[in-house]
């Protein structure tokens, strides 16, 4: 028997057994309401509203911090005595790497063929709010981080949310917390492993076979497949085992690098095609407030820009949180100002930017699949950098694969710490997770495992369900967090404190009063 029957039988016995947990976990999660001739996701709701609310609560602290934030980036309030592991520019390079990827470049184009151009307008405005959401979740990860005796740390929901509620509401909150903690820690597993990892690679090898040698190239076949998964999980492999300094020390050079490959192709095509500019933008915000499009007009367009930018940035989701935390600093709410960056960079920049080009370029593809005709994202977007770019089709192919490699790394930190919350922090214990996470990479270069995929994202999301109530819940702490680091920065800028160490660590331990 053939690795290409084996891998098939293997495919089609998993989808047997769990299309239909995925199937009947995916409606509850992603459950829908009519909302005019669209349909709405009650969890796109969910995460919209909170940014809303965090937004007013926080009084737009995106827009009137977002100086600060660079600031901060930048190591303007850097302290030489913090603990952590990574700088705050390397923790947000790390956790843009677990967000930015395939969705920004295929994703987008799926929302703009469906939603039309207005869909970009609301996915802009849901990134913007997003950015609050992402403020709170990361400095309660900062705030309440375990920094072990060899100098790591470990942060996210699985120690926020049983350390903050236990704080603010004593035994019975200890309980609650507890519990949220398993099942958050279980649910970023679950979906690292095969949403941060085995799609990823799965989906980055199907590119790479399709641009080198196609169908009847060796990639595409059995061997090839596996040669391609054993040298991705050889680097992953090893990259993984220095720890997030040493993703970080990756990614801190990854995504710079792809972030600026990537959107100088988005300009040369605008460039090229300047004077569409104008026409472009003008449907965009005549898009977002009239009937255009094959989802239902107004309503379907805002539906479509919110859901792909709620899924793209994952704020409110509490991944990001676990990578924020090994920042070096006293002041969690110094990386939570950082951590509002990275909505803007994932949704508001190069989401908008791969949105433009296609609008601009208006390549064929794009008009099939606003008629409802089935064509992969990844065509379109490609389609529509080839109009200027005969030879993108290649880049593209990079950019995918460097893409997928920073998530698998990012989202194998993530399952790192969420592994070692269940199962223990010992050598063991660790290693065997890294085994496994590097065979799931090669397994994904084989397999496709739909069903699973489909029940990991819903694992995801129902996270959010239960990190969001504990944001709401511990909320009161991140205000008095900002107000903390405030105070600092203005005695900082005023001369009344120096890098010395003498500040107050606020990594105050969970009894100790606020």
């Amino acid at each position: 028997m053939s690795l290409d029957s084996i891998t098939q039988n293997i495919d089609d016995a998993v989808s047997d057994f769990f299309d239909p947990v995925a199937t009947t976990l995916g409606d509850i999660v992603f459950y829908t309401v009519p909302v005019g001739d669209a349909e709405l996701p009650l969890i796109v709701a969910w995460l919209v509203i909170a940014g809303l609310v965090f937004t007013g609560w926080f009084g737009l602290v995106q827009a009137r911090k977002i100086k600060l934030a660079f600031d901060v980036v930048r190591g303007k309030y850097d302290e030489s005595d913090a603990p952590g592991e990574v700088t705050h520019f390397q923790a947000l390079t790390a956790a843009v790497s677990g967000t930015v990827g395939l969705g920004n470049i295929a994703g987008v184009a799926v929302a703009v063929s469906i939603g039309g151009p207005g869909a970009t307008f609301w996915m802009i405005l849901c990134g913007l709010l997003g950015m609050a959401t992402k403020f709170v979740e990361v400095t309660l990860g900062v705030k309440y981080r375990e920094v072990h005796p060899d100098g790591t740390v470990s942060g996210g929901p699985m120690h926020y949310l049983p350390k903050g509620l236990a704080e603010r509401f004593g035994r019975g909150g200890a309980t609650l917390g507890k519990v949220l903690a398993v099942l958050a820690s279980a649910m970023i597993l679950f979906f690292g492993l095969f949403g941060g990892n085995l799609f990823q690679a799965n989906q980055s090898y199907a590119q790479v076979s399709s641009t080198f040698g196609g169908e009847d190239g060796f990639l595409a076949s059995s061997a090839g497949a596996v040669l391609f998964g054993l040298v991705v999980a050889a680097l992953v492999g090893l990259v993984l085992l220095g720890g997030i300094r040493s993703i970080a020390s990756v990614t801190s050079r990854l995504v710079p690098a792809m972030a600026i490959m990537y959107l100088l192709a988005c300009l040369i095509v605008i460039l090229v095609n300047i004077t569409a500019v104008p026409d472009a933008i003008g449907s965009i915000f005549e898009g977002a407030f009239e009937a255009d499009g094959v989802a239902g007009g107004i309503i379907g367009a805002l539906i479509v820009g919110f859901q792909r930018a709620a899924f793209s940035n994952e704020a409110g989701i509490g991944s990001a949180p676990i990578a924020h935390s090994a920042v070096k600093t006293k002041h969690p709410a110094s990386e939570g100002l950082v951590a509002l960056l990275e909505p803007f960079i994932d949704t508001v920049i190069v989401c908008t930017m791969t949105a433009l080009t296609i609008v601009i370029a208006n390549p064929a593809s794009w008009g099939e699949a606003r008629e409802g005709e089935s064509i992969g994202g990844v065509t379109i977007t490609s389609d529509a950098f080839e109009t200027v770019l005969p030879w993108f089709p290649h880049l593209l192919t990079l950019a995918v694969l460097l893409f997928a490699f920073s998530t698998i790394l990012t989202w194998g930190y993530y399952g790192l710490k969420s592994w070692s919350y269940l199962f223990g922090r010992s050598k063991a214990s660790e290693m065997t997770f890294k085994v496994i996470w590097s065979v799931f990479v090669i397994a994904g270069s084989l397999l496709s495992l739909d069903s699973l995929i489909s029940l990991a994202d819903s694992a995801l999301f129902l996270l959010a369900v239960f990190n969001i109530i504990g944001l709401y819940l511990l909320a009161p702490v991140v205000k008095r967090e900002l107000n903390s680091f405030l105070e600092f920065v203005r005695r900082r800028d005023s001369g009344e404190a120096t890098d010395t160490g003498a500040e107050e660590s606020a990594e105050a331990p969970a009894t100790k009063s606020l």
